[in-house]
C-alpha cells in the first residue's frame, strides 16, 4: 500500500470528511411535482432522508421510485419530457433551483443502477478515472485512492494482481461493485442505489447488501427494490410508495408489521 501524510490534506478521502452528522437530514424534499406531459408522475412528495441510515423506497414497479430518486443529482434534466416543479434540499441548497455547477452537485451523490456500467478500460483506471475529477493528478495519491476506494467497495482482494486487465472481464456482481468503488472515488455524501442487485445472483446480491450496511457509517444511502424481502433485511427508513405518492413512511419494524394503508397491507400480503 503506498501512504502519504499529506493523502488526508491533498484528497479529501478521509472518514471525517465523508462521515455525516446524524443532527439533519440528508436530503429535505419539499411539494415535489414531476409531470411527463399530461402524466403527473409524482405527485406532493414531501420528505426527509436521514443521515447515515439506508432509507428503503419501496413499492410496485411504475410507482415513481427511480424518478424519486432522478430528481435527487437532477438526472430529470436528461428527459425534456419532464417538467418538475418543488424543492431539493441538500446541504441548504435547492438542487432544482441552483445556480452552481450540475456535474459537481452530481458528486454529491455515488449512483449505483440496475445493471453496472463499467467504462471500457482497466480496473485501475475506472476508479482512477473518478478520483481524476477530483482534481488529484499525483500518480502515487491517485494509487492510494484507488486501492482504498477498492477496499471500502469489498474489491480489492480479488482483484489486486489484476489491476491492469479489462473492467468487462470481471463478473458482473464484481464489475457492480467496481462501479461502486468508482462512485465512491468522488467522495460522495449520498449514496443512491436503483435496484442494484436485481441483475445479481444471490451471493453477489448479500455481498452489495453487507457493503451497504458497512457504508452507511460514512455515508447516507437511498435504496430503490420492489422486492419487500430486501427491505425487511436492509432499511433502517422505509417510504413505502404507490401511484407517484408517498403513501406510508417509518421506522421498518413498525411499518411493515402494522401497516395503516390499504395499498400497503395488499403489498405486504401479495409478498413481492
Amino acid at each position: 500500500m503506498i501512504r502519504s501524510d499529506n493523502f488526508a490534506t491533498e484528497t479529501g478521502y478521509n472518514k471525517t470528511t465523508a462521515h455525516q452528522l446524524p443532527c439533519a437530514p440528508a436530503v429535505i424534499i419539499r411539494n415535489l411535482q414531476v409531470y411527463a406531459g399530461k402524466s403527473h408522475i409524482l405527485r406532493e412528495i414531501n420528505l426527509e432522508i436521514p443521515k447515515n441510515r439506508i432509507t428503503v423506497l419501496l413499492g410496485p414497479s411504475g410507482c415513481g421510485k427511480t424518478t424519486l430518486l432522478k430528481c435527487m443529482n437532477r438526472l430529470t434534466d436528461l428527459y425534456k419530457e419532464l417538467k418538475v416543479s418543488g424543492s431539493v434540499l441538500i446541504d441548504g441548497d435547492d438542487i432544482l433551483h441552483t445556480h452552481a455547477d450540475i456535474a459537481s452537485l452530481r458528486q454529491k451523490m455515488g449512483l449505483l443502477s440496475q445493471r453496472p456500467y463499467t467504462l471500457p478500460m482497466s480496473i485501475y483506471k475506472n476508479v482512477a478515472f473518478g478520483i481524476r475529477l477530483k482534481g488529484v493528478r499525483d500518480h502515487k495519491l491517485v494509487a492510494y485512492a484507488v486501492e482504498k476506494n477498492l477496499q471500502e467497495a469489498g474489491l480489492w482482494e480479488e482483484v489486486k494482481d489484476r489491476l491492469h486487465k479489462p473492467a468487462n472481464a470481471l463478473s458482473i456482481g464484481q464489475q457492480q461493485r467496481l462501479c461502486l468503488a468508482r462512485g465512491l472515488a468522488v467522495k460522495p455524501r449520498i449514496i443512491l442505489a436503483d435496484e442494484p442487485t436485481s441483475a445479481l445472483d444471490p451471493i453477489s446480491s448479500r455481498i452489495i447488501e453487507d457493503l451497504f450496511r458497512k457504508l452507511k457509517q460514512n455515508y447516507s444511502i437511498i435504496l430503490v427494490t420492489h422486492v419487500l424481502r430486501q427491505a425487511v433485511r436492509m432499511a433502517d427508513h422505509v417510504v413505502f410508495m404507490a401511484e407517484g405518492r408517498i403513501v406510508e413512511e417509518g421506522d421498518p419494524d413498525q411499518l411493515l408489521k402494522s401497516p395503516r394503508s390499504k395499498q400497503l397491507q395488499a403489498y405486504l400480503r401479495d409478498g413481492n
